[in-house]
């Protein structure tokens, strides 16, 4: 075994995160068009006595250092799929903000499983992994992946989507985190009664992206959650305002939340956005990134 593997795992934006009603199983079908974003975690994993885990970074006080780590469960899956023991130290060095929305966590159960598989010279193919993946989580396998893609199902179902240039983004990091399940809880309080629609994925927004048009993407954007996420952290809608004001196309929250995207025109406009985000007082950081972004890499 080599002494060390690092693996770099993207962030993710739902530029189309459309849900519909809640299962018998407790989860929703969603209509979910994933977009790796170039901000990352990297992962490393070396050979330990038993498994642990590190982190560091913004915010690495708020992630867990214990098996209920999708990185640790992921070396464990793993491990018991090949009759090993999981016996490594995992390090995350974390660049992704957490609990904001943008599937840290999952990124970092990705980039960990990818990890301890060329460490452990498995060799395994990539469905296999996208199998493990999907069970640790709904956003997991787009981790792996990275690009554009459609989920469907809870959104791990993946298919790959073309992406036709580089888009522009700005995202604004809120105080603290907003827990998905709660949001989905919100969602569901919010429609209670309500014959919710099947999710489909926009052909608009397909094209858009298909075709890298930035301002055609801006009029499709679309996130059911974002009503839930609104109603449990009101302040947020005065960060959407400050961005849209600044000229972004476009102005949603990133999944569930709390972070805040905002797709510009082009580089210059996402660098003022950023500036008029902090100078706005309305989030904690705001930061400039493109679009695609290749999903876990060996480094």
């Amino acid at each position: 075994m080599s002494a060390g593997v690092t693996v770099r795992v993207p962030a993710k934006v739902n530029v189309q995160l459309s849900v519909g009603g809640v299962r018998p199983d407790g989860y929703h079908d969603l209509a979910n068009v994933f977009l790796a974003v170039g901000l990352h975690d990297e992962v490393t994993v070396t050979p330990a006595d038993t498994l642990t885990i590190s982190c560091s970074g913004p915010d690495a006080g708020q992630v867990p250092l214990d098996r209920s780590n999708l990185a640790a469960r992921a070396a464990e899956l793993l491990a018991a799929r090949h009759g090993i023991e999981p016996n490594v130290h995992i390090h995350i060095a974390k660049d992704i903000p957490v609990a904001g929305g943008m599937a840290g966590g999952s990124a970092d159960g990705a980039g960990a499983l990818l990890a301890c598989d060329t460490l452990w010279g498995l060799g395994s193919p990539q469905s296999e992994l996208l199998r493990i993946c999907a069970e640790l989580g709904s956003d997991v396998p787009f981790s792996l992946v990275g690009g554009a893609a459609l989920g469907t199902g809870r959104g791990e179902r993946l298919t790959v989507l073309p992406v036709g240039g580089d888009l522009h983004w700005v995202f604004a990091v809120a105080d603290g985190g907003l827990s998905t399940p709660a949001v989905y809880r919100e969602f569901d309080r919010l429609n209670e009664g309500v014959d919710v629609p099947a999710p489909v994925a926009s052909p608009d927004l397909l094209d858009a992206l298909r075709t890298g048009d930035a301002g055609a993407l801006a009029g499709a954007l679309v996130n059911d959650l974002q009503p839930a996420a609104l109603s449990l952290r009101p302040s947020l809608a005065a960060t959407l305002t400050a961005g849209t004001d600044a000229g972004a196309l476009a102005a949603l929250v990133s999944g569930s939340g709390p972070t805040t995207a905002f797709l510009a025109k082009d580089a210059d406009t996402a660098e003022h956005i950023a500036v008029a985000l902090l100078a706005s007082g309305s989030c904690r950081t705001a930061r400039v990134a493109e679009s695609p972004a290749r999903g876990a890499t060996v480094i």
